[in-house]
């Protein structure tokens, strides 16, 4: 059949050789490619889990009132935001509603077609927007790599059916302005979708979030997945304009999305609790501040992020540190890597190394000249790779 839709390799799977070039360390692999938790989440949430008592019933798609009333709270405690527990709801994971989001609000505004996203961004809000039939718009970023809204054609605005905003941003750390953002989506009748998962991750100043500017034309994102090192129980929401929560909820309970029973107690207890968020804040940071030294030891000097949990490192014209121990497992001209620096400096950190990284054209053409590296390993793991690329402690 002529046009039918072929799946993409998935971003990740592409990094299969440098893989076993890393695992075939002895000691093993250290992963630091995708940011998925390493870390303990907290006890009484992974204990209510068999304590619960509602795993018989079917729980609501929006989220018991509970849930939603921890999420508000949590919002107005560590964002300073006011928001109804009307304008609150449940997501199984915010992945499955970044790529899902096109889809509903295509059938809201069919006379749209155009998703906007960051140049530099997490892939699903690309291909989100691939999966609803729609045309995916990057927008470029500015210097401080913020979106350059300015930079948007009239005739793509005018199709817009929402424009995506990330901030703390991954892969590269960088803050939006959410204020502004807020103003060009309504002075233009396009809802905004504010992915704010590593809001805890901000570094530079208190976390922010774009419902601090107002609810009319916005969507906040929030996940436990890395506050709360959670992100198997699949436990999100989503808040912002009345009308459009209600909108989504409404339309997603058709669906049968619904986050569990005793996953909604867990998160309760884990949106309560503010003091393993805050170690493991501690965490992440101690973790970003070693590998930047261990980096810059090679002679690959990379910037402290404005947030989230991610290195977002320049790479070498080679895709070879200068101040490389030896000359390199992999040339520039390798097969696996083909020639192009940021693959090549991939598959020399995981035959020299051990470590596995993600090249930054997985985020996007913008990503080329760098690599994201996840602090989700522990030191002791840090420390490994640190003595495999003959860096003193």
């Amino acid at each position: 059949m002529t046009g039918a839709f072929a799946p993409p390799v998935y971003p990740y799977e592409r990094l299969a050789s440098a893989r076993r070039l890393a695992d075939s360390h002895e000691g093993g692999i250290v992963d630091l490619s995708i940011g998925t938790p390493t870390d303990p989440p907290p006890p009484a949430a992974v204990a209510a889990l068999s304590t619960s008592g509602v795993a018989r019933g079917y729980p609501a798609s929006v989220g018991s009132y509970r849930y939603r009333e921890a999420a508000r709270d949590w919002m107005g405690r560590r964002l300073g935001t006011e928001v109804p527990v009307e304008a609150v709801a449940a997501c199984v994971g915010t992945k499955e509603l970044v790529a899902s989001l096109p889809h509903l609000l295509r059938l809201r505004r069919p006379d749209r077609d155009t998703v906007l996203y960051p140049s530099l961004s997490y892939p699903t809000y690309e291909m989100g927007a691939v999966l609803a039939g729609c045309r995916p718009v990057p927008v470029p970023l500015d210097s401080s790599g913020r979106l350059d809204l300015a930079a948007v054609a009239d005739s793509d605005a005018e199709r817009a059916l929402l424009v995506w905003a990330n901030s703390p941003g991954n892969p590269a750390g960088q803050l939006e302005d959410l204020g502004a953002v807020a103003t060009w989506g309504r002075s233009r009748d396009v809802p905004v979708a504010s992915d704010e998962c590593y809001a805890d991750l901000t570094w530079d100043g208190p976390p922010r979030s774009i419902l601090e500017h107002g609810l009319d034309g916005v969507l906040a994102l929030h996940s436990l997945s890395k506050r709360s090192n959670l992100a198997g129980l699949r436990a999100g929401f989503y808040a912002g304009d009345p009308d459009l929560v209600r909108y989504l909820s409404e339309t997603r309970k058709h669906a049968g999305l619904m986050v569990p029973g005793p996953v909604q107690v867990a998160a309760v207890i884990a949106l309560d609790d503010d003091e393993h968020a805050e170690a493991q804040r501690r965490r992440y940071r101690e973790r970003l501040e070693r590998f930047g030294a261990i980096l810059a030891a090679i002679g690959v000097d990379v910037a402290f992020p404005r947030g989230s949990l991610y290195l977002w490192a320049p790479v070498p014209p080679t895709g070879v540190p200068p101040a490389a121990p030896g000359p390199g497992a992999v040339p520039t001209g390798s097969s696996e890597s083909g020639g192009v620096p940021a693959w090549v400096f991939t598959q020399w950190l995981a035959a020299e190394g051990g470590a596995l990284v993600s090249p930054g054209d997985l985020y996007g053409p913008a990503g080329a000249g760098h690599v994201r590296i996840a602090m989700v390993a522990p030191l002791d793991r840090l420390e490994v790779v640190a003595r495999r690329l003959g860096v003193a402690g």
